[in-house]
């Protein structure tokens, strides 16, 4: 449709008069303001500005609103195939994100130009933010951003409505009803898109990405294990996944500017591809010492990576992988992709493994606790945040942000890492605010960086030991283990670019933490002694219970410390019997929850209150039936004790 019908207004919001003025102004100059000299910069402050304002819109943060509740945001600048752009604003209702604004100069056609509507429908439907806005003030177009975008889509793709500042004054109502703060807090803007219809195409971001992971692994699993006959069901499962990693990872700074744009797409033009690979993830050791990269013995650390050098992959497969990374190919940004919904896609990537048949051929299947338990399911992300918020928030309270350097904050059944993913934030964000209250100390210090008149971000050094100080966590998937370092690591990262982390020298340290101390693989409820009597019939059966100790995994905040002082987490709802009948002989001598029909996540509850300090706070979300079940009653009384 090109405009709201009347029938779709109603009367009693007349035009203000500053929108009034504006326009007038706008024709009176309209030659100069369509001259190709006069830039989107200008139309910000001179138009679009102020027709937010209009709007209702705090486009200054008058009110002095904190950095993650600001009505108005004005986004980093990002990198879109390489080239620095900003999205311009994001208008927010409470945390959220409800409405994207991209300006253009009035010297574009937005009612044609099919650049300008993908540009803003690429970034919302990576943002997962529904409605985009498209306006130059000439012209204003509303979008349903739901569709995933296409680069042969035309400009009216997705479009709800397009009209010409002329019309303001019919339009003025149907407006401010949909796209004011208030038309927001009235669900009138949830209405508008609801009632657009379910367009063709349309796909979460996050399920688009999920299918191109699954088809990225089982392409590369196939791959290796052609041509590299002699590898382990366990070093094939090991080699894709950190091959997949290394290059998301790359892939991601490249589009945040961390990375200088088309470094993969360049290595991947090479006559060997994986040498070239190889040789950027050598790079990025020297520059990122994260785990993901560590190919050499260093002090202090444990085995580096002797297994992914030697394999032999073909140009095709990689060049295949690295090509649907890139615009038009592929229909991610990466910069706006966030580090959480990464984590929910590996959530879910997770579920499934690489199996190698007796000719040593590679499928790709359902892991068989997952299937028993009907699949894989993540934490939405309002139940981490009431869980971080209750847990972490109460622990941090009336504390210094040198005491809080000393709280310990535990997920014993991490996952990809939502929990740990949500504690970080919310201890950044805590910082931040912190800081902000008498700033030009913490400046000096280099806690935090100025980026407006009163606007501050952490340096990467203090998120650095925000992270390693404070989040620890622990899951008996070893991938799972590695995919929660890959999140965290490209949480830390956030806001950077080359010039922030630069030459290591420079830096005075390499841009990441090593996290193996951090996030350790293991099976938190149960024990080496788990083996003497019961003989495992071999390495798949370890491999499979994957005990761990905890004394000696986390040896100072167990000993010295006396503990963590916040556990939380989501851990995994299934019946015992997933871990054999071995287990329940095991867990009938060393839980006092146990019972015959027990689920696993009885005895998360117990070996997570049991790591904590005296007075430290504990939440899980779990199953309720446990509060009447009969298997349920020596867990309460555990608790009741």
């Amino acid at each position: 449709m090109s405009a709201p019908s009347k029938s779709e207004e109603s009367a009693g919001s007349a035009l203000p008069e500053r929108v009034a003025r504006l326009i007038h102004h706008f024709q009176a100059n309209r030659d100069r303001y369509m001259d190709s000299n006069y830039n989107e910069s200008n139309t910000r402050a001179e138009f679009i500005d102020p027709l937010l304002k209009a709007l209702g819109w705090d486009v200054e943060n008058e009110g002095e609103a904190a950095e993650e509740y600001k009505p108005v945001r004005r986004e980093d600048t990002i990198r879109v195939a390489g080239k620095p752009r900003s999205p311009d604003y994001c208008l927010c209702f409470g945390e959220r994100r409800k409405i994207l604004v991209e300006a253009k100069k009035p010297g574009v056609s937005l009612r044609e130009s099919a650049e300008s509507a993908l540009q803003l429908r690429r970034y919302a439907w990576n943002a997962q933010v529904p409605v985009g806005i498209l306006t130059n003030f000439s012209e204003f177009a509303v979008y349903d951003c739901r569709e995933q975008p296409r680069a042969a889509h035309p400009a009216n793709r997705g479009r709800l409505c397009h009209f010409t500042f002329q019309e303001y004054g019919e339009q003025w109502e149907w407006m401010s009803r949909h796209f004011s703060p208030k038309g927001i807090e009235s669900g009138r803007l949830d209405r508008l898109v609801d009632t657009s219809g379910a367009r063709r195409g349309a796909e979460n971001v996050g399920d688009a990405f999920l299918k191109q992971m699954e088809k990225f692994r089982a392409d590369l699993a196939r791959e290796i294990a052609l041509r590299n006959p002699k590898l382990t069901e366990r070093e094939l499962n090991a080699a894709t996944q950190r091959t997949l990693d290394r290059i998301i990872f790359l892939r991601v700074c490249e589009d945040r500017g961390v990375e200088d744009f088309g470094r993969l797409r360049d290595a991947a033009a090479k006559s060997d591809v994986y040498a070239a690979l190889m040789k950027l993830f050598h790079a990025a050791d020297r520059r990122y010492n994260s785990g993901l990269f560590y190919f050499r013995q260093e002090r202090g650390r444990g085995s580096p990576d002797e297994l992914t050098g030697r394999l032999r992959v073909s140009n095709k497969t990689l060049s295949g992988i690295v090509g649907e990374l890139y615009w038009p190919g592929s229909p991610y940004d990466f910069s706006v992709l966030s580090a959480d919904i990464l984590g929910q896609v590996y959530e879910r990537f997770l579920g499934k493994e690489i199996r190698l048949t007796a000719g040593h051929q590679a499928r790709v299947a359902e892991k068989p606790e997952v299937k028993k338990q009907g699949g894989v399911f993540y934490t939405p992300e309002w139940v981490v945040k009431h869980i971080v918020n209750r847990a972490a928030g109460g622990a941090l309270h009336e504390k210094t942000p040198a005491q809080a350097r000393k709280i310990r904050i535990l997920d014993p059944a991490c996952g990809s890492g939502s929990f740990l993913l949500g504690a970080y934030q919310f201890l950044l964000d805590w910082h931040l605010a912190e800081y902000r209250v008498r700033p030009a100390a913490h400046l000096k210090a280099g806690r935090i960086a100025r980026v407006g008149p009163k606007e501050y971000r952490l340096s990467l050094r203090e998120r650095r030991e925000i992270l390693m100080a404070n989040i620890w966590g622990v899951d008996k998937d070893e991938q799972a283990a590695e995919v929660t370092k890959l999140s965290l690591m490209l949480k830390c990262l956030e806001g950077e670019n080359t010039g922030s982390i630069g030459n290591p020298r420079t830096l005075g340290m390499r841009a990441l933490p090593d996290l193996s101390r951090n996030i350790r693989a293991g099976n938190s409820i149960v024990a080496p002694d788990f083996y003497p009597g019961l003989s495992p019939t071999d390495a798949r059966e370890v491999k499979r219970i994957n005990a761990f100790e905890w004394r000696e995994g986390f040896p100072q905040i167990l000993g010295k410390e006396g503990g963590f002082d916040v556990v939380i987490g989501n851990p995994p709802y299934v019946r015992q019997e997933v871990l054999g009948r071995e287990f329940k002989e095991y867990a009938a001598s060393r839980y006092k929850v146990h019972h015959g029909r027990a689920d696993l996540f009885a005895y998360f509850i117990e070996r997570g209150i049991s790591l904590l300090k005296p007075k430290g706070r504990f939440c899980y979300i779990v199953a309720n039936r446990w509060l009447r079940a009969n298997y349920g009653a020596p867990l309460r009384e555990f608790l009741r004790e």
